[in-house]
């Protein structure tokens, strides 16, 4: 069909060509007129037809009278469309045959599922029956693991001077609360309900497995023993931030025969939250010179305290107590931060502390929220020193022990009527 109408355009072409070439004028039939541009050459009406019919057919062989611009166009128009249908055809056949490949692998894997039957379920689900039944919830897969850790600890009590004695001595496989995959772990000792007298162990840098030797007493009547709690609580310590709570020990001392020393290892639980409402946390410096005897204290600042006023906010500033003997000798302020919860303060407050007094004064200070219309209210309060003990007591170590360089530690705020001043020797 295509070579077909190739020849019909090049027999066209090819008459044109060869009219304007003989320069033959094709007559008017009905006027009898010839058209411009062409002549016929003379022939006279007695010249046989063949002549004619030999000067028709002749444009056929004379590949010279083409164009070369139409022979192109030919050949591109002819080839395009030879590859436009080959396109078509070899892609129908591909079709074809994907679709044909696609169920016979849908059917092959189908069949493979079904001929699998129970084994395939048997790999897949196991019998109930043969799971662990120590893994019957979360509570107890928790407790197999032991994350937290556990502590040994002993008990006495001396009839003659009315005292508990509680002694810590060791912690085994604490969890790391640190970045590096330990802990700087200490014990908080404690009975309940009354929480203002308590004991903390020195801090074990850098382990996993301290061992403390620590005995603290409490002077309790015999006859109250039965309705408090022993609480020994271990904590990770941390001078920059909140110490974190590794897990504790909870004792009902109605559960412990008195009668004779108690030694015994008991697994951490996780520690509860605290329902008393959070105060804040306040970070100061302390730098002691024991040449110049001066004693210096730097308000750095607080973060989430207590919201005091209305609107959800407070106007905080801190008031720096010195302390000898139990009362106040010294005291400064810092200046009012508005309207914030955070505060930010960096003053620094110097106190004349001669070398043989350092070891028998304190420094409290207290957070107030400021009111210009009535009282200000003391939103919580911290305390250090050598008689302080916790986290007070640390604090004032690392300050003797690194004289002339400022030692920098956050604290947590404690409620005032909680904080009270120990008379020291």
């Amino acid at each position: 069909m295509v070579s077909a109408w190739i020849r019909a355009s090049i027999r066209s072409i090819g008459e044109i060509s060869w009219k304007k070439n003989t320069g033959i004028q094709w007559m008017d039939m009905a006027g009898g007129k010839t058209r411009p541009g062409f002549q016929f050459p003379h022939v006279s009406r007695t010249e046989p037809a063949s002549l004619l019919l030999r000067a028709s057919m002749s444009v056929v062989s004379m590949p010279s009278a083409v164009p070369p611009w139409a022979l192109a166009t030919i050949v591109l128009v002819s080839g395009l469309l030879v590859f436009s249908c080959c396109f078509c055809l070899c892609r129908k056949r591909c079709r074809r045959r994907m679709g044909k490949k696609s169920q016979a692998q849908a059917q092959v894997h189908l069949q493979e599922v079904k001929e699998l039957g129970r084994s395939y379920i048997d790999k897949v689900q196991p019998e109930v029956e043969e799971l662990e039944p120590t893994l019957s919830g979360p509570g107890q897969q928790v407790a197999e693991k032991n994350e937290l850790g556990r502590l040994q600890y002993s008990l006495d009590y001396d009839f003659q001077s009315g005292q508990l004695l509680v002694g810590i001595l060791q912690a085994q496989g604490l969890a790391a609360l640190d970045l590096g995959g330990s802990s700087d772990p200490y014990v908080r000792v404690y009975l309940l309900p009354d929480k203002r007298r308590r004991h903390e162990t020195k801090v074990h840098r850098q382990t996993l497995n301290p061992h403390f030797g620590e005995t603290f007493a409490f002077k309790v009547p015999y006859v109250e023993l039965g309705g408090r709690i022993l609480v020994m609580a271990v904590y990770d310590f941390d001078r920059f931030s909140r110490n974190d709570a590794i897990g504790e020990v909870r004792v009902a001392m109605s559960s412990v025969d008195l009668g004779r020393p108690v030694l015994s290892w008991r697994e951490l639980q996780a520690t509860p939250r605290e329902e008393q409402e959070k105060l804040g946390d306040i970070c100061f410096s302390l730098r002691y010179v024991p040449t110049a005897g001066k004693l210096t204290v730097i308000v750095l600042e607080a973060k989430n305290l207590k919201k005091m006023d209305v609107g959800g906010l407070s106007d905080p500033y801190v008031k720096v107590h010195l302390l000898q003997g139990g009362k106040k000798v010294r005291k400064k302020k810092t200046t009012i931060k508005k309207n914030t919860l955070n505060p930010y303060y960096n003053e620094a407050f110097s106190f004349e502390v001669p070398c043989d007094q350092v070891q028998k004064v304190q420094v409290e200070l207290t957070v107030l929220d400021y009111d210009k219309l009535g009282k200000n209210e003391a939103i919580g309060r911290v305390a250090v020193g050598a008689a302080v003990g916790g986290a007070g007591l640390r604090h004032w170590a690392d300050m003797l022990a690194n004289p002339r360089r400022p030692i920098a530690q956050w604290h947590s705020l404690r409620p005032p009527d909680r904080v009270r001043p120990l008379p020291v020797p």
